[in-house]
């Protein structure tokens, strides 16, 4: 499963399953803007299952977050930007930061364990997904999220 791949059965029940692709699309791009991940002129169509994301990303860690948070609602199998830009040039994802798919038992703290052999560093984990997890508590199976390579 790729960045753009997600499993459309789990996640943020965001729409109902008979709304129509345009209120789909509009109740994705609302969540997306609640958060403000950082993309400017954000446009979301949804159409069987596949979001597509227009609009200038401010990093390429904006445009991640945006496609992470459009993918990880319930409903959406796969999410398209290649029609995204990043600070008004063709999209690049950054080449460093790792996705992971949480698996059932798993929590921030193992994840850490796991990426960096220190589960006290899940803070970097929770503050790299922060528009994609609420609250570093409440994850779920299926759910995919950023790991970063580089901790701050």
């Amino acid at each position: 499963m790729g960045l753009f791949d997600f499993a459309a059965n789990i996640g943020k029940k965001l729409f109902g399953h008979d709304d129509p692709p345009e209120q789909q699309a509009a109740k994705v791009q609302e969540h997306i803007q609640a958060a403000n991940p950082g993309v400017d002129n954000l446009q979301v169509q949804v159409s069987n299952g596949v979001a597509t994301i227009k609009g200038d990303a401010k990093s390429p860690e904006a445009l991640e977050k945006a496609i992470l948070m459009a993918g990880n609602a319930m409903g959406i199998q796969e999410v398209k930007a290649a029609e995204a830009t990043v600070a008004g040039q063709a999209a690049q994802l950054a080449n460093d930061d790792e996705f992971y798919i949480i698996e059932k038992g798993d929590t921030l703290w193992k994840i850490a364990e796991k990426a960096y052999g220190n589960g006290s560093k899940y803070n970097a984990i929770f503050e790299a997904n922060r528009e994609v997890i609420q609250d570093p508590d409440k994850i779920f199976p299926g759910q995919k999220i950023r790991i970063p390579s580089k901790l701050k």
